[in-house]
């Protein structure tokens, strides 16, 4: 691990302001994910600032019925909250299923939105990595990609997002509050993450000043009837082959309104936006399910070990929306 020096924030203008301070300084919060690429000299930072003693750690209902969590609150924390696990299953759901206990309790919301990839390559100073070390190639193209992208990737970057949590916050068209030396400005998850074109080593939208402060959820009663199915290789903990974030509403036995996202298939969480319009106002039946299924998955891209995800990915999608049909989606 390379030597860097280490700042304790006063506050998040101390914290913005040290960050400008440094261009190869790194913001740090439970150091989950950043502790272990530091130790693999992936993440080579000069200077960590250190955000976990800031009062970002609080999970509001606000006047709007709209939910704000603090960017410092933990995973068990949020998880385990009676409003997140009675209005908003799927995202509780989405967090356990992600990590272990000991984990969970030390990782942040806005850390767990910097997760970088698991990608074996990305990890790997050997192989070529555009994400690591742009211009040296995508060894996973040809290479061993069963875990990787099937939707959203480039010839330069066939990596997954690896987070569970972050799926469920994408099918919930959760904002992202940031603040930076230009002051603070609210963005859409769906324009927070970049999909990799030719530049798959900028990860998302935040300038490099910028600091999470809170995440905020909208009312959504519809939300209240969701679920998050992960499938993966073991019961245990680990990433997702394939994952899905579901909301369903049902009246008179049409859709009225529905969320969808999909994980470990995408450089990012894949709002299913085209299955989403298709399930509107059409019938609950299977038929129904899987024509959704099938122009979702319309331009999806194997890259051989990873064919199958293609399939595997349909089919989930057609369950998941089968169990929430079946269980109460009906108002």
């Amino acid at each position: 691990m390379k030597n860097f020096s280490y700042a304790r924030a006063e506050n998040a203008a101390n914290a913005i302001h040290l960050i400008s301070q440094n261009e190869h300084a790194k913001f740090l919060g439970g150091g989950t994910n950043l502790v272990d690429l530091m130790r693999e000299n992936i993440e080579q930072p000069d200077m960590l600032v250190d955000v976990s003693g800031l009062p970002f750690n609080h999970i509001e209902a606000l006047s709007n019925g709209a939910i704000s969590i603090g960017a410092g609150v933990k995973n068990t924390d949020l998880a385990n909250h009676a409003i997140i696990r009675d209005r908003y299953p799927m995202l509780s759901q989405a967090i356990l299923f992600g990590a272990s206990g000991q984990i969970r309790n030390m990782a942040t919301t806005g850390g767990n939105l910097l997760q970088r990839t698991r990608c074996y390559y990305f990890y790997d100073k050997a192989a070529g990595c555009n994400k690591r070390d742009p211009g040296s190639g995508c060894d996973a193209i040809e290479g061993l990609n069963r875990m990787h992208a099937i939707l959203g990737a480039s010839e330069n970057c066939i990596a997954t997002h690896p987070s569970d949590m972050c799926v469920a916050l994408a099918a919930l068209d959760a904002t992202v509050n940031v603040q930076g030396n230009k002051g603070k400005r609210v963005i859409s998850f769906y324009d927070f993450y970049r999909l990799p074109g030719n530049t798959p080593h900028i990860e998302t939208s935040l300038q490099a000043d910028e600091l999470i402060t809170s995440i905020q959820i909208p009312p959504l009663e519809m939300a209240r009837n969701s679920t998050y199915r992960k499938v993966r290789d073991r019961a245990s903990y680990a990433f997702a082959l394939v994952s899905v974030a579901a909301a369903l509403e049902i009246e008179d036995g049409i859709i009225t309104n529905v969320r969808l996202a999909l994980g470990g298939v995408a450089h990012q969480p894949w709002r299913a936006h085209k299955a989403e319009k298709l399930l509107v106002s059409a019938a609950v039946n299977r038929k129904t399910f899987q024509d959704a299924a099938e122009v979702e998955l319309k331009d999806a891209k194997g890259y051989g070990h990873n064919n199958f995800k293609i399939e595997l990915a349909k089919r989930t999608l057609v369950s998941v929306l089968s169990e929430l049909a079946e269980s109460g989606g009906a108002r």
